[in-house]
């Protein structure tokens, strides 16, 4: 694919018209997809109680290429999400013309953070006050917009599993909210999680989001802007839902299954 294709606006009619048969093969794939998610989505809703336009679907273009993410563009996907810098920074470059809004959603490492400023406009997995600071460090210095940060909540370690994995424990969830809030070009969103792998919440999404729910509620109580709570992928998006996510997380369900990483 031509960088040609990505300069048609979103939602035009004729996006599709210089696509080649590969190309519109796959978009129809994907848009295909795509009305299975959101109706997913819109049923999981009115399930809730919840009007549609409360959830924010993000999809999750990890492993595959730029020419995906333009695609997804035409169909009217808005955000997207990747997990690794090496991979994300090259592709966000080549779709910057695309009217999108992008999540790091990955575990981040220090020395990747003045890349990941250049494009993300949130990141969903701060787990430390030293990579608040260094994302602090590297927004003032671009003199770019706040940027938006979720705490990633380790719901395993409430039980005492999950050690050394991304994400702190629900205790400690506040202590690092307030440290964001009071952090120079940074901007509290929320919080995110995955479901537990360990511990009593394990292969339980449903009853793990719901506790979500509650720290999100006492994050909010102590940052009344910070209203994200991104939680649910592919297999659980309904439970997330449910108990009140207002970004889901979707790869495999719109893109297909995944090459495994190198």
């Amino acid at each position: 694919m031509t960088n040609d294709i990505y300069a048609p606006f979103p939602g035009r009619s004729d996006f599709s018209a210089g696509l080649t048969p590969r190309q519109l093969a796959r978009y129809e794939e994907l848009g295909t997809n795509l009305e299975v998610v959101e109706r997913r989505i819109a049923d999981a809703c009115a399930a809730a109680g919840r009007p549609r336009d409360e959830v924010t679907l993000i999809v999750v273009t990890k492993t595959y290429p730029a020419e995906d993410t333009a695609l997804l563009a035409g169909l009217g996907v808005t955000d997207v999400a990747e997990n690794r810098d090496q991979d994300a920074a090259p592709k966000a470059e080549t779709c910057a013309a695309l009217p999108l809004t992008w999540h790091f959603v990955g575990q981040l490492q220090t020395n990747k953070v003045r890349s990941v400023v250049r494009y993300a406009d949130l990141v969903h997995s701060v787990d430390r006050p030293r990579l608040a600071e260094s994302l602090s460090a590297a927004v003032l210095r671009s003199e770019r917009a706040p940027l938006g940060c979720l705490v990633q909540v380790a719901l395993d370690q409430e039980a005492g599993e999950g050690a050394g994995r991304a994400g702190v424990g629900p205790g400690e969830v506040l202590a690092l909210a307030d440290r964001i809030a009071d952090t120079p070009g940074l901007r509290l969103a929320g919080v995110m999680t995955v479901a537990p792998l360990a511990g009593p919440l394990a292969g339980d999404p449903a009853r793990a989001f719901e506790r979500l729910a509650e720290i999100a509620t006492a994050v909010r109580a102590a940052h009344p802007a910070a209203t994200m709570v991104s939680a649910g992928m592919s297999g659980d998006l309904e439970q997330a839902v449910a108990a009140g996510a207002t970004h889901v997380r979707v790869g495999t369900a719109v893109l297909g299954v995944r090459s495994p990483l190198r």
